[in-house]
């Protein structure tokens, strides 16, 4: 029995102090850890939608067009209401052991979001986005509304002074929003406009917490680095035609290429040896085959030594094909 109560207290205490141990506030969080939270929960919001979209594929298209912007609102509102709401932390804030610490406390001890900081939270990341996708609608509205009790003339000039203050609040709100990634840059704090204005602040939630980057994956990146600008370099080098050309002649042989040519009759006329369309202003450069005059030309422009792709010929200088035409009378 006394064992049993001993336990109670425990766990008692236990829950008084909280699930997770308490981490000092001031202790300075990575800028990257920040911004990929950040980047974590955009790119959750974008699969939310698109598995969202998917739901109505076999519907008309264009139908969740006209109210996109409302229905991205409300799947935000969702996800904030079962991630910040519940735990004053994102899903991305939660993958890099994160979360939000409001800073209008002046307590060094930990202290979560109040509620109308988070509500402020999710109407300033939501809120403006809504209202720019969605403001050349609600002008357009307010202008219909208004032609009926004002003249037409002081309806556009009301419609175009709104435009022209909309259009000066959203520069000044883009403009603040880069002198504060500026400011964030310089002491690693509020990488974005609203967690300044509300006083959330991304701290550790659990300690000792270390992004760590092991010697492989940085030799992998490295080395993968180093391979993809090998090939940007390189690839501009190769002449893929007259690897193809040589290629082919090789393995099949340009007198069989040449004898299945003889065999095709007419039909190699058909068609540009460049592009496989029906050959514009007609032109060969020594073996059988017809091209248009600007394919060609173009290309042996851009390579002095241009082979055939067909036969791999080496292409000489583009002459006129010249046809025999006979007429018949009726």
């Amino acid at each position: 029995m006394a064992d049993l109560k001993n336990e109670n207290n425990r766990k008692r205490r236990a829950g008084s102090r909280g699930p997770e141990p308490d981490v000092d506030p001031q202790t300075p969080v990575l800028r990257i850890s920040q911004l990929d939270a950040l980047e974590l929960d955009s790119a959750l919001e974008q699969l939310v939608w698109t598995q969202f979209s998917q739901c109505f594929q076999n519907c008309r298209p264009g139908l969740l067009t006209p109210l996109e912007p409302e229905l991205r609102v409300l799947l935000h509102l969702l996800l904030w209401r079962f991630t910040l709401y519940s735990s004053s932390a994102t899903v991305g804030q939660s993958l890099l052991s994160l979360r939000y610490h409001s800073t209008f406390t002046l307590s060094p001890r930990y202290r979560p979001l109040s509620p109308r900081q988070k509500l402020g939270l999710a109407v300033l990341t939501a809120g403006p986005r809504w209202l720019q996708e969605r403001s050349h609608s609600l002008l357009t509205g307010l202008g219909l509304s208004l032609q009926g009790p004002a003249s037409e003339r002081d309806s556009s000039l009301l419609q175009q002074g709104l435009r022209k203050a909309l259009t000066l609040v959203s520069s000044i709100a883009k403009f603040a929003s880069l002198i504060n990634f500026l400011v964030f840059i310089r002491n690693g704090r509020h990488p974005v406009l609203a967690e300044r204005i509300t006083g959330a602040r991304a701290v550790f939630s659990k300690p000792n917490v270390v992004r760590d980057v092991t010697y492989q994956y940085m030799n992998r990146e490295l080395l993968w680095h180093g391979f993809a600008e090998f090939l940007i370099f390189l690839l501009p080098l190769i002449n893929t035609r007259k690897l193809k050309a040589t290629i082919s002649s090789a393995v099949f042989g340009r007198q069989s290429a040449d004898r299945e040519g003889e065999g095709e009759g007419q039909e190699v006329w058909k068609e540009c040896g460049l592009c496989g369309e029906w050959p514009t202003m007609p032109h060969m450069v020594g073996c059988q085959h017809v091209f248009c005059y600007y394919c060609i030309k173009s290309h042996t422009i851009a390579d002095a030594s241009l082979t055939c792709p067909k036969c791999g010929a080496e292409a000489g200088q583009p002459e006129v094909v010249k046809m025999e035409v006979e007429m018949f009378g009726r």
